[in-house]
């Protein structure tokens, strides 16, 4: 009986010593740690035109994308906000039929996110991802500052995958 008292107030004890010592972001007079602040100032990103069909279907797609990416606000864009968008800082970036589906070895690793078929390239700076199965190209983004870009190219999955028609021709890899 000793030990069904002793071990549940040893559990609190410690668990009240952890708030005090700061442990769960606070404790009396301390306040919670709070993310850095981040810029809401416009993100430079170019804006070919484009024919009608892509324009209408990159505008499509803008009008289903969030305004926040998971705690990322959606932040203005310097041109093409009806084909291009940002979040977060660093920004994350989407542009809608900007570029040329890149043109991947039988062999490359595709990576197949909730139904739409991504190709990574990574760089210095950040891993971009182009669709391989749309109608339009789509291209993300992510600067490595972010920890698992996939995940990040994930929620762009549901949005594009409903906005944008799937073409026939994709590679082995892009199951459906």
């Amino acid at each position: 009986m000793a030990a069904g008292i002793a071990l549940p107030t040893a559990v609190v004890a410690g668990l009240v010593a952890y708030w005090v010592l700061g442990g769960f972001g606070g404790g009396p007079g301390r306040p919670a740690a709070s993310p850095a602040p981040q810029t809401t100032a416009p993100v430079t990103m170019p804006a070919p035109a484009l024919p009608d069909r892509p324009a209408t279907v990159c505008r499509a797609l803008l009008s289903q994308l969030p305004e926040t990416l998971r705690d990322r606000p959606r932040r203005p864009v310097t041109a093409g906000p009806e084909q291009n968008a940002a979040y977060g800082d660093p920004a994350i970036t989407l542009a809608c039929g900007a570029g040329t589906r890149p043109s991947v070895d039988p062999t490359a690793t595709v990576y197949p996110l909730s139904g739409v078929c991504w190709y990574a390239e990574p760089g210095p700076a950040a891993t971009t991802w182009t669709t391989l199965d749309r109608e339009v190209p789509v291209t993300v983004t992510v600067p490595n500052r972010y920890d698992s870009p996939g995940q990040w190219v994930i929620e762009f999955s549901g949005p594009v995958g409903v906005s944008i028609p799937a073409i026939a021709s994709v590679p082995s890899g892009c199951v459906r």
